[in-house]
């Protein structure tokens, strides 16, 4: 709608107030149908089809028919609709209120100068032809024309002229590149219709087949559009003959003698399917041409015809019943429609009392229902006058059709395209966006304006996209690429995307930046929770089993084991729980120093709480043997000088981590696409590395002592304990580190604390829950005599 609005601009600009004049030249227009209006809308039909004398540039053009004319009686209908769509409008209070249209409509003839003639009646006055010059009537505003591709290209050599918008309700075929810029196709391109035809040959198997095309340019363009599709499809042509073409009467010798020969191709051929180009005067001959060899010979043609919606095979009064039997079984495509109640009716309400304005009803009438017209000047072709109580209705659908067709509905939307484009450029005023008023309607003062023409070898490329030169080719062809992930481009021909900052990425389009979210384990998220929910479940039950090794600390089994380095291993693993709540939450410079080393120190302290137990396990062991040199070394000087001196290793290695390049809290912008990730930034890795490696030594270290002391005879032996407890300790650890390498983001830090948790949680169960069950459920077992009856077994 806003090109046609563009086109009808100048147009609107341009209405003047009407001027009195007076002229004496006059070129007559037999048919045309007129009903005034504030906007005129013009319209080229292709009703009748006439012979004309050739031209004599000695004289003045005579313009009178040299034989009675043949209706295409179905083409009346598209002067009906255009009417129809017309009187529609004019009744609709809601599209173009207080403006009337009123339409203009000649015919063509089927021949180029009488088309050219109707154009120029209609930018003229009423009575005479004065090209530019019009003044007794509203100007024109668009033309509704014409049915063929030939036809067409003739009425658009003059409105391009104008700039006055030409829609089409036909099917047009372009024989070049170019078209007028004033031209609208309300029907698609001829060339879906040649891919039907090879579909519709593909379905039935017709692999050989004949070509008939008119002889002119158009004819040219169907072949050579065709017979590629044919090749392409293994479809195989016959023959491909010219059906002639006639306009004049001084050609009818050698119109006849075309048809002769192309009769004798015909006849002559096997091929059973013919497929026809053409419009109603280049097929008018063929019709006649079959129809008279049937009645001589007797013999059918049994041919199956396939046409464009160009030609319609019962089209022309000419046709009989009868005639129109040598197409049965024809295939032939059609335009689009649908059904129209309103517009039946109104072709229902039609009579002879029309003939005031509708100068096209005289010729249709009389050969339609087959009698004569009162004051009629045609020759009579019967006895019967027409009472003017017949009904289009009763006429068989091959001479009429009631319901609206293709090309009507065509015709109807183009009108309403017309009216519609019109109704957006009054609202303009309405809303503010127009001039001054002096006229009428208010659009004298509008300002002419037209759309830049366009002249480029590929189009934009949008946002989101980038150019990528076509090889072989000058730089302004190129190739409009998708952006690769992680780029954008926000405006139109980019040569390169480009990346987003390091704290944004690219929308879903592609086409801008948007800032990341910062991302950290939060107390507030389920994953949150549950982990702090089980360090704190965890360090209860720490602290539990502390109060209940206090409570019972006179007991044997506490005694047995030394209670320092139990409430020292107790008190570590309660600590260890705590620092876990530490790595949750968004960093701060604090928590990343205590998060690490914390954790380091406090561990450090348990594992060696751990060995100093193991070690003491065998030294108790060794001493018992007579004369044994290590019996001066069995006590609690040796365990409290091994938890000492692990742990201030790993006290020093904390200490010089923090002195050279101690943790930080850092931004990770890279790990995670579309996020923020806040965490803690260890600093020096080798320090972090030299910590964790000093922890997995310790825990190999006990680990190994304790299995090596776990078959050693002692009631209270804790080696099986301990070794049951540094399995589980290192087994997660050691999965620890690959699945900490492959997440990114808070993941990381989950992992890392359900480590701790898992790790000191399998030390505090499988150490200490025997123990417990023991001093809680079997406190019989819990007592010197049957620590002493237990050993005295063993020996």
């Amino acid at each position: 709608m806003v090109g046609l609005m563009l086109i009808l601009m100048p147009q609107i600009v341009c209405m003047t107030q009407i001027v009195n004049c007076a002229t004496n030249i006059s070129l007559r227009s037999p048919h045309d149908y007129y009903e005034p209006g504030d906007i005129i809308i013009g319209g080229i039909a292709s009703q009748l089809l006439v012979l004309w004398e050739s031209e004599k540039f000695t004289r003045f053009p005579n313009n009178w028919f040299l034989n009675h004319p043949v209706v295409v009686t179905k083409n009346y209908q598209h002067v009906l609709a255009l009417a129809f769509a017309v009187n529609e409008i004019n009744g609709n209070p809601l599209l173009l209120p207080n403006v009337s249209l009123g339409i203009h409509i000649h015919d063509s003839y089927f021949d180029a100068r009488m088309t050219y003639q109707a154009v120029l009646k209609l930018l003229s006055t009423q009575q005479e032809t004065i090209p530019n010059y019009r003044c007794d009537g509203p100007k024109l505003m668009a033309v509704v024309g014409g049915l063929h591709s030939e036809t067409s290209i003739q009425i658009a050599t003059i409105l391009n002229i104008y700039r006055i918008p030409q829609l089409l309700y036909g099917s047009f075929a372009a024989v070049s590149s170019s078209q007028p810029p004033s031209f609208y196709q309300m029907v698609s391109s001829e060339d879906h219709q040649y891919t039907g035809l090879v579909r519709l040959l593909l379905h039935f198997k017709w692999t050989w087949v004949g070509v008939l095309a008119v002889d002119n340019d158009y004819g040219e363009t169907f072949v050579q559009s065709l017979l590629p599709k044919f090749s392409a499809n293994s479809i195989c042509s016959a023959f491909v003959e010219r059906t002639p073409e006639m306009t004049f009467i001084p050609g009818v010798f050698e119109f006849i003698d075309k048809l002769s020969k192309l009769s004798s191709v015909l006849i002559g051929s096997k091929t059973n399917v013919m497929v026809i180009y053409g419009d109603v005067r280049s097929t008018f001959g063929l019709q006649l041409m079959l129809a008279e060899n049937q009645f001589n010979t007797r013999i059918p043609i049994n041919k199956v015809w396939t046409t464009t919606a160009q030609w319609d095979l019962s089209s022309n009064s000419f046709n009989k019943m009868d005639d129109i039997q040598l197409f049965h079984g024809a295939f032939s495509f059609s335009v689009h429609t649908n059904e129209a109640l309103e517009f039946e009716k109104f072709v229902q309400h039609r009579n002879i009392d029309s003939l005031k304005r509708d100068g096209f009803i005289r010729e249709f009438w009389g050969q339609a229902f087959g009698c004569e017209l009162p004051q009629s000047h045609v020759n009579k072709r019967s006895d019967e006058t027409c009472s003017g109580e017949e009904k289009l209705e009763t006429l068989p659908e091959l001479v009429f059709e009631v319901s609206m067709s293709g090309h009507s509905y065509s015709v109807y939307n183009a009108v309403y395209a017309v009216a519609h484009t019109l109704h957006a450029m009054y609202s303009l005023r309405a809303k503010g966006k127009a001039t001054a008023h002096e006229d009428r309607m208010g659009l004298k003062n509008i300002q002419p304006w037209q759309m830049v023409p366009r002249s480029v070898c590929t189009e934009s490329c949008h946002a989101g996209f980038s150019r990528k030169v076509q090889e072989g080719k000058p730089f302004c062809c190129f190739d409009c690429a998708p952006c690769s992930e992680g780029k954008i481009s926000g405006q139109e021909d980019m040569n390169d995307c480009g990346k987003c900052p390091e704290d944004q990425y690219p929308n879903q389009e592609q086409t801008q930046c948007v800032p990341k979210s910062l991302s950290f384990l939060s107390y507030k998220e389920p994953l949150g929770i549950v982990l702090v929910t089980l360090g704190l479940f965890f360090a209860v039950m720490a602290a539990t089993v502390l109060g209940i090794f206090i409570k019972h600390q006179e007991t044997p089994i506490v005694r047995a084991n030394n209670c320092s380095l139990t409430y020292a291993l107790l008190i570590s693993l309660l600590l260890g729980f705590l620092s876990s709540l530490l790595f949750i939450g968004q960093s701060g410079k604090v928590t990343c120093v205590l998060r690490q080393t914390t954790f380091s120190i406090v561990f450090s302290v348990a594992l060696s709480c751990v060995l100093a137990k193991t070690i003491t396990v065998v030294l108790a062991f060794v001493a018992t043997q007579p004369g044994s040199w290590v019996r001066k070394w069995v006590g609690k000087h040796l365990a409290n000088a091994v938890v000492v001196t692990c742990s201030f290793v790993q006290v020093c290695i904390c200490i010089v981590w923090l002195g050279t390049s101690p943790p930080f809290p850092d931004l990770d912008l890279s790990s995670v696409p579309r996020e923020i990730v806040v965490g803690c930034n260890k600093g020096s890795i080798l320090m972090f590395y030299c910590a964790m490696s000093y922890l997995g030594f310790l825990a190999l270290l006990s680990l190994t002592a304790a299995f090596l002391a776990r078959k050693l005879p002692s009631s209270f032996n804790e080696a099986k304990l301990i070794t049951f407890s540094m399995l589980v300790s290192c087994s997660v650890w050691v999965s620890f580190v690959p699945t900490y390498l492959s997440t990114k983001g808070k993941n990381m830090v989950a992992v890392e604390i359900f480590s701790i948790l898992t790790s000191s949680g399998g030390i505090l169960v499988c150490f200490f829950s025997p123990k417990c069950f023991i001093i809680l459920v079997r406190p019989d077992l819990n007592s010197r005599k049957k620590l002493i009856k237990k050993k005295n077994n063993r020996i």
